[in-house]
C-alpha cells in the first residue's frame, strides 16, 4: 500500500505548483488557536473532511490547535471545475465576507487564514493541480500540496 502510495505521489507531485502569501505586519508568533470558518467545500463532503483532517495535522505540526475561542480562523477552497467560482475574499459568509468571482485552475486548493481579532486575511496558500476528480488520488496530491504550502508557514520561519 505504502509503494502504491508513494507511486501516486511520485507520478503527481511534479505538477503541483505551489503559492502563498501573507501580510509581513500579522503578529504569526502569537496565534496559538485556531477555528474554522466557511470556505469552498469541496463536492464530496468526505473530501471536504479529508482537507480539513490534512490542513488540521499541518496547524497541530506547528503548535497550533484547534479552539473555539480561536487566535485565527481558516478556510479551505477548492476548485474541481475550470470556470469562474465565487470565492469568499473576507472572513465568513455571515460576518462581512464578500464574495468575488475568480478564476482558478481546476484542482486548485486554497487556505485562507484570518487573524480572529480583526478578521483580515492575514495568510494564503494556494495548490494548483493538488485535486483531482478520481477519489483514489486525491489524498496524496492534496498532502504533498499542504506539505509545500505549510512549509512557507509562518512566514519567514
Amino acid at each position: 500500500m505504502l509503494a502504491i502510495a508513494g507511486a501516486l505521489l511520485a507520478a503527481t507531485a511534479y505538477a503541483q505548483k505551489v503559492t502563498t502569501d501573507a501580510n509581513p505586519s500579522a503578529p504569526f508568533g502569537s496565534y496559538k488557536s485556531y477555528g474554522w470558518t466557511n470556505g469552498t467545500p469541496a463536492p464530496n463532503p468526505l473530501a471536504e473532511q479529508g482537507i480539513h483532517s490534512m490542513v488540521a495535522a499541518q496547524l497541530a505540526a506547528r503548535g497550533l490547535a484547534e479552539s473555539n475561542t480561536p487566535d485565527m480562523f481558516v478556510a479551505t477552497h477548492t476548485v474541481t471545475a475550470q470556470h469562474p467560482q465565487p470565492i469568499v475574499n473576507g472572513f465568513d459568509w455571515g460576518l462581512g465576507g464578500t464574495a468575488s468571482v475568480e478564476t482558478y485552475t481546476m484542482g486548485t486548493l486554497i487556505v485562507d487564514i484570518y487573524d480572529a481579532r480583526t478578521k483580515q486575511m492575514v495568510w494564503r496558500g494556494v495548490a494548483v493541480d493538488s485535486v483531482s476528480d478520481k477519489p483514489e488520488k486525491n489524498a496524496s496530491r492534496i498532502n504533498k500540496a499542504l506539505e509545500k504550502m505549510f512549509s512557507k508557514y509562518p512566514p519567514g520561519a
